[in-house]
């Protein structure tokens, strides 16, 4: 089963605004999630409605998993100290 990856308008602009070697390493990771949704390392998020936290390097991609859809939302991308601000 492969899971479909769609992006929220707002992370796919955070994505786009990080530099290059971050965006190739992350761009990878948020595609091997459409494989393995619940990889190694990952974490739900505590208080999140079925969030889940990626990190790669200093960077936190939060996402949900619809698995009856077989769809992933990233819903953001951003540096650790900002990624769990509203």
């Amino acid at each position: 089963m492969r899971y479909k990856i769609v992006f929220k308008a707002s992370a796919r602009k955070e994505l786009r605004k990080l530099p290059k070697i971050a965006y190739l390493t992350i761009k990878n990771s948020i595609n091997d999630l459409a494989i393995k949704p619940r990889p190694t390392g990952v974490r739900k998020m505590v208080g999140g409605n079925n969030q889940w936290r990626l990190r790669v390097g200093v960077y936190r991609v939060i996402y949900t998993i619809i698995d009856n859809q077989l769809i992933i939302e990233i819903i953001r991308v951003a540096h650790r100290k900002d990624a769990y601000r509203n």
